[in-house]
């Protein structure tokens, strides 16, 4: 039996409500009232709820499509993920593994861009190599962007590019959950689903033009910061122990596919290595006065506690789409590009991917898998109604996903991560994102184009 939709008193438009006040309270916070309070930004969304809500016909089941949004399966991984990652990450920061990047630094001479545009292939070459976006910038940020505040990296564009390069292997890792889904989605004729070797195979073309032009662009505006006047003293090789749990992190990753498992070999050999070392000593993990109403400190209870204001976020932004599901703006989306004229040409179709997959992505939060599952059959259809060949509409899927969406500083996952991991604001940590916006022209020059357009 098909689930009834959730009705609003003024039609389903009215479902966009708890998103219009909460899109109010960001440019009110980041813009007139220049506060980057995390909790302030959840108070808005949570408000937006409780506007929209005067507006159901249904108020029991309104609130159900909120726990409903919070409950799903993307938001309790992030949630999780981000609790525990805190512990991780707070452990390297507290490591000063970065003070060992620091040292390397300075024997390799990269300073301010050269640094930043180092960190963005480097990102680009980890994420590849171990599929995973959010593990890749769990292991590196911690690293690179400590140590590159002090070497004279731009913040802002140092963030971006640790994210940039994460999301480059992300769209293109064979390993990917993005490339494996959006491969599955798409289908031959024959009904048999795209081969992922080819898929990647023909999309390489996109992700590296995209990349030459970001690299060249983190090199000349990721400088411009100040280099620490007592950096000569500031390098340690011995803190470079520290990325032996990073590869422990990076190599479980890869072979389990377990990101959990991953994070927590990481942890374990982490906290061995630095008590092994020296670095660490027993209170570095866990430290009581044991007087009463005491805080306690260590890396593994102020990690969970880094991570409040940022899962209290998720969780708003979760509520918001789950009413958005619920009142059935995805499917009357998909049926509106379905009777458009967009959908009578091959560019017009292609248009029409590109717009139904950003829109798609943006209602989920910038979680690019959730988005492709959701609208991949809708392309598979569309697609193969003009004979689109799968490589192409997976390619176009995959890399639309990656783009605009990810950058949303009050929407997307990736900045919310990042803001958690950098202590940046979105709006900064936007503005660093030159990666997916560079894809999105490029994606969108191959559509107008006809660039590596290709039929069954």
């Amino acid at each position: 039996m098909e689930e009834e939709k959730l009705e609003f008193r003024g039609g389903w438009g009215m479902a966009f409500i708890p998103l219009a006040i909460f899109f109010v309270f960001c440019v009110l916070l980041f813009l007139v009232f220049l506060s980057y309070d995390m909790h302030a930004l959840a108070m808005g969304g949570f408000l937006g709820l409780i506007i929209g809500g005067l507006f159901v016909k249904n108020y029991s089941a309104y609130w159900k499509s909120v726990f409903s949004g919070i409950a799903s399966t993307n938001s309790v991984t992030i949630i999780v993920i981000l609790f525990i990652i805190g512990m991780f990450s707070q452990m390297m920061k507290d490591s000063n593994a970065s003070e060992g990047f620091v040292w390397l630094a300075q024997r390799m001479n990269l300073t301010g861009g050269t640094f930043v545009a180092f960190v963005f292939f480097s990102c680009c070459v980890i994420s590849t190599a171990t599929g995973s976006s959010i593990g890749t910038m769990f292991a590196a940020y911690p690293i690179f962007f400590t140590a590159g505040t002090v070497l004279g990296a731009n913040p802002a564009f140092l963030a971006g590019a640790i994210t940039s390069g994460c999301i480059f292997g992300d769209n293109l890792a064979p390993i990917s959950d993005t490339t494996i889904a959006s491969a599955a989605t798409q289908q031959f004729k024959n009904g048999e689903p795209a081969d992922i070797a080819g898929v990647v195979a023909s999309r390489f073309r996109y992700s590296l033009v995209a990349g030459l032009i970001a690299i060249v662009l983190f090199a000349l505006l990721g400088g411009g910061g100040e280099i620490a006047s007592d950096i000569e003293t500031m390098g340690d090789p011995l803190r470079l122990v520290m990325l032996i749990p990073v590869v422990g992190l990076l190599y479980t990753a890869v072979k389990t596919r377990d990101l959990f498992k991953a994070i927590t070999v990481g942890l374990v050999v982490g906290t061995i290595t630095g008590l092994a070392s020296g670095i660490f000593s027993l209170e570095s993990l866990f430290a009581s006065s044991g007087e009463l109403g005491n805080h306690v400190s260590g890396f593994l209870p102020t990690g969970v506690s880094s991570m409040m204001s940022t899962v209290t976020l998720v969780i708003s932004v979760f509520g918001i789409m789950g009413v958005l599901e619920a009142a059935g703006a995805i499917d009357r989306m998909v049926a509106a590009i379905l009777k458009s004229s967009l959908a009578k040409t091959d560019r017009g179709t292609e248009l029409a991917i590109t717009i139904g997959s950003c829109v798609t992505c943006m209602i989920f939060g910038g979680v690019t898998s959730a988005a492709i599952l959701t609208f991949g059959p809708v392309v598979n259809e569309i697609g193969s109604r003009k004979g689109l060949h799968p490589y192409r509409r997976a390619n176009l899927l995959d890399g639309f996903v990656n783009t605009i969406p990810v950058v949303l500083p009050f929407l997307s996952v990736f900045v919310f991560i990042s803001v958690a991991l950098s202590g940046l604001d979105p709006v900064s940590i936007a503005k660093g994102m030159i990666y997916p916006v560079i894809l999105f022209f490029v994606l969108l020059f191959a559509v107008l184009s006809g660039w590596g357009r290709q039929h069954e």
